[in-house]
């Protein structure tokens, strides 16, 4: 990790900050040039291109694409007890977070004889991404099966890379099983972007695409956006940001930075504190931690791309933290309650020194599916809303209109909208006519 120091003056401009926070990001044109070529072709071919690029990208080749009950049968078998059972309170945790979401219809009398309300109704079709590759996370598939089970989305269907050998891992539909998704299908990267899009002759079109993945699932998901798909956000790379004072544990730091790190080459993580002995500390257990991690390799190259950022107090760590507009922030430090009330860009935030981030990413029941890039700023994560469509209705009655027809008309004509004032006058004068006689 580079360390750069901005307690002797503080540079915002294009050239300053937003050169000091920019992520690690591909070529864009050639990225959104392949990735659309891979989407034009899928939604062309359906089956048959999927096949081609599975087998291209993932090295596999697959007859049937949907995962059988036998399949679903054996991993059932696969999966230690101890893990189940861990993953049923995760599932628990999740499920009572997001059944909290739930909004009941409240009819608001805006006015004597004119009531409005909304009502939540489920997306009817919804696909998930599971990332696969070298990290299958299947605990993203309670983050994205448990709201959408809980919403009432009628057909949830999961899309997930597959291993060589032409399955998935046995944690992913274990965890498809407990949270009720029945159709699963072992196909990953844009391809599965795609043929959720679109359709195949296999893998039924939706009406919204979940999940995260790397730069290029995170392209396939904003062009099919442009095709009339929508999309839960743009979830690319993870990333972390840490803000720590004197009183943070140098050795919880170094995990929680290596913790985003090991999720891929192109993650980044940041630490912003004001101590250079407590830089110096964190650097030394980072070297010490990441020397255990299986995924070392991977963690290491992350770190080329992270850095530690010394600022002179905690006022300007959270401008600069908010500008920055992290994924995951964690807040270490003694006043984390008073500093969080200063957090306006942000995907999930966690307070104190035993808040790890990777709590959120499992079992304490928030959603871990967030916005990243800098999106954090106009985007939410992942929650019960993301799965609904919320539909406003209104019910007048012949008082009701009469009380609000004159403000209805008098703003149409303003408008120079006719027709719409006469929807009222018309109605008036048969009302007026019965209160007449």
């Amino acid at each position: 990790m580079k360390v750069f120091d901005l307690r002797s003056g503080v540079d915002r401009s294009d050239g300053g900050w937003k050169k000091l926070l920019a992520r690690p990001v591909y070529e864009g044109i050639s990225l959104e040039n392949s990735v659309r070529n891979i989407l034009m072709e899928v939604k062309e071919k359906g089956d048959e291109a999927v096949r081609l690029y599975s087998g291209k990208f993932d090295n596999v080749s697959l007859e049937k694409f949907e995962v059988s009950s036998k399949e679903m049968k054996e991993a059932d078998m696969l999966v230690p007890a101890e893990l189940k059972t861990a993953i049923q309170e995760a599932y628990a945790n999740i499920e009572l977070f997001h059944k909290s979401q739930v909004e009941r219809v409240k009819v608001i009398e805006t006015m004597p004889g004119v009531q409005c309300w909304r009502k939540m109704l489920a997306i009817q079709k919804v696909g998930l991404y599971i990332p696969g590759g070298t990290a299958p996370l299947f605990s993203t598939v309670l983050m994205l099966g448990i709201p959408a089970r809980i919403a009432g989305c009628k057909e949830r269907i999961l899309c997930s890379p597959p291993s060589k050998e032409g399955g998935l891992r046995p944690e992913i539909l274990y965890a498809a099983k407990v949270a009720g998704i029945s159709k699963i299908f072992k196909v990953g990267g844009v391809q599965a972007i795609a043929a959720l899009a679109f359709g195949t002759e296999t893998i039924p079109k939706v009406n919204k695409i979940f999940g995260p993945g790397n730069q290029y699932v995170t392209c396939a998901k904003q062009l099919v956006q442009r095709e009339g798909t929508a999309i839960d956000m743009p979830a690319g790379p993870s990333e972390l940001a840490v803000y720590a004072d004197q009183s943070a544990n140098p050795a919880f730091l170094a995990a929680d930075l290596l913790s985003q790190a090991e999720h891929g080459v192109d993650s980044q993580v940041l630490l912003v504190c004001s101590s250079t002995v407590l830089a110096e500390q964190v650097l030394l257990q980072i070297e010490q931690q990441v020397k255990k991690l299986a995924r070392k390799e991977i963690a290491g190259k992350a770190l080329e791309n992270s850095k530690i950022i010394l600022v002179p107090d905690a006022e300007e760590a959270m401008k600069l933290l908010n500008e920055y507009a992290p994924e995951h922030l964690i807040l270490a430090c003694e006043n984390a309650q008073e500093l969080a009330d200063k957090v306006v860009n942000a995907g999930s935030v966690f307070l104190g020194h035993y808040s790890p981030e990777s709590a959120g990413d499992y079992a304490s029941g928030t959603n871990h599916t967030l916005p990243t890039n800098g999106y954090a700023k106009a985007f939410s994560g992942v929650s019960l809303d993301s799965f609904v469509k919320k539909i406003t209705f209104q019910k007048l009655s012949q008082d009701g209109l009469s009380r609000i027809g004159k403000t209805i008309k008098l703003m149409a004509e303003a408008e120079g909208l006719g027709a719409h004032a006469y929807a009222v006058t018309i109605r008036l004068k048969d009302y007026s006519a019965i209160l007449k006689a």
